[in-house]
């Protein structure tokens, strides 16, 4: 049996109904997990408590109870609870449904709350259209989505809903719900007698990774693959989930946020010279299903933005990487890539050269375009040599030091120092070079 979140009445649950969603909570009290939302005191938690609800998005990976709080929101506050999805429903139904809402809030003065699950999929005109009734009141919007609203949500409406975000489950609040699955005779597995020991449902929890709804379908998979006892027991144990749960799917959107968030961890983490944190994001990006060319291209970008010429060899090494990856393929060249990872990590770290580019592309692009001096133009025709192209350079090579005493910048910048390098690695010789070219220059 399962509970109507509206009538009150109980109601059986359909046949093939999956034990995620027959397990799923009824009140707030069996509610799992996100207590920096739910606790005593919290925004959200005392906006319920005084049976009101704003306009809200939910933003959080799946399985984390983003619809079922929505849910319980509305019946908390007696609201009639409209449930629709991005991904099938258009702008048609929406007009229809708000439609209904309007009728629904003049005759009987009951609020409605539309929930939207993957808003993200809705387009800019599509959620434009829901913030006049959202202002008149006419609605209560509840958006759930798995990306980041920031980038996903227009700004329009992302002013009119505050963001919640719901962190994956821990391990123990998985095992908890699993816990509860398995005594509850009524929507869960109660009635098939079920012995399970502390590790298999620590495993299935890690595996599901924070997302309750892959435990609970795993966890029903599991049961009803065993054999009752005579007695008609059954006994739940790490033995019995091999081969359910050999490999998890790693949560990675090669698109998404996540993309960005984890290539992010990889660079902090070699510019911190942390070569084991470096090498499990590494790991966790390839383990995933990440291009690894895309991951060859970043290490080469690192060698000259955070290495630099504090070693000069980085950038050889990660070019080779890149045709070892190109020339393998995975998995053989998650080795090369890694050997990669570990000597960036290690290497000494300038961003010099990184810096004195930002510095000279400001003056390049907001200052007067200045015209080349006269003296470091080409001059291959006579006109040009008669215009003074050329005169007055000073060939390097034929002086003592190797340096001439004559400026190469515009004489409006003249003077000016792009490049600072720092006394790490190869890099202080290259400074002590550049310091005695600058001083000959200015001496003579």
């Amino acid at each position: 049996m399962t509970r109507n979140l509206f009538t009150g009445e109980d109601q059986p649950a359909l046949p093939g109904t999956p034990l995620a969603e027959r397990m799923r909570p009824r009140t707030l009290q069996e509610f799992v997990g996100q207590e920096q939302l739910l606790g005593a005191g919290k925004p959200l938690r005392q906006a319920i408590d005084r049976g009101t609800l704003h306009s809200l998005i939910f933003w959080g990976p799946p399985g984390t109870g983003k619809t079922t709080l929505a849910r319980l929101l509305a019946n908390v506050v007696g609201a009639e609870f409209v449930p629709v999805s991005a991904v099938t429903t258009g702008i048609k139904e929406v007009k229809e449904i708000i439609a209904g809402a309007d009728r629904l809030r003049g005759h009987r003065g009951t609020r409605t709350v539309l929930f939207v699950d993957e808003i993200h999929r809705f387009n800019k005109a599509q959620q434009d259209a829901f913030l006049p009734h959202v202002e008149g009141g006419t609605i209560v919007l509840i958006g759930a989505t798995t990306e980041n609203p920031s980038f996903e949500v227009n700004s329009a409406l992302l002013s009119r809903a505050k963001v919640y975000v719901l962190q994956p489950l821990g391990v123990p609040e998985v095992v908890r719900i699993l816990e509860r699955a398995l005594v509850d005779a009524e929507r869960g597995l109660g009635a098939m007698n079920v012995d399970a020991d502390e590790a298999a449902l620590t495993a299935l929890a890690v595996h599901a990774n924070g997302d309750a709804r892959i435990a609970l379908n795993l966890l029903d998979q599991a049961v009803n693959a065993l054999v009752p006892r005579a007695n008609g027991t059954r006994t739940l144990d790490s033995a019995a989930l091999a081969g359910l749960i050999e490999r998890r799917a790693l949560l990675y959107d090669k698109g998404g946020e996540e993309h960005y968030n984890i290539i992010s961890a990889l660079h902090k983490s070699m510019r911190n010279s942390d070569a084991d944190a470096s090498i499990y994001w590494l790991a966790r990006m390839l383990e995933a299903g990440e291009d690894p060319l895309y991951i060859a291209r970043r290490l080469v970008r690192f060698a000259s933005e955070d290495v630099g010429n504090a070693d000069p060899r980085a950038l050889e090494l990660t070019l080779a990487v890149k045709d070892a990856v190109d020339f393998l393929g995975m998995p053989e060249a998650n080795t090369a890539l890694a050997q990669a990872v570990v000597y960036l990590s290690a290497a000494p770290k300038s961003n010099a050269v990184y810096a004195a580019y930002g510095r000279a592309a400001a003056d390049a692009t907001r200052d007067v375009a200045a015209p080349v001096p006269l003296h470091l133009r080409n001059a291959p025709t006579r006109l040009m040599k008669e215009l003074g192209y050329g005169e007055g350079y000073q060939y390097a090579h034929d002086e003592p030091e190797g340096v001439a005493a004559m400026s190469c910048l515009p004489d409006h910048l003249a003077g000016r120092t792009y490049y600072k390098p720092t006394d790490r690695g190869i890099e202080a010789r290259i400074k002590e070079a550049l310091e005695r070219a600058r001083k000959i220059r200015s001496e003579r």
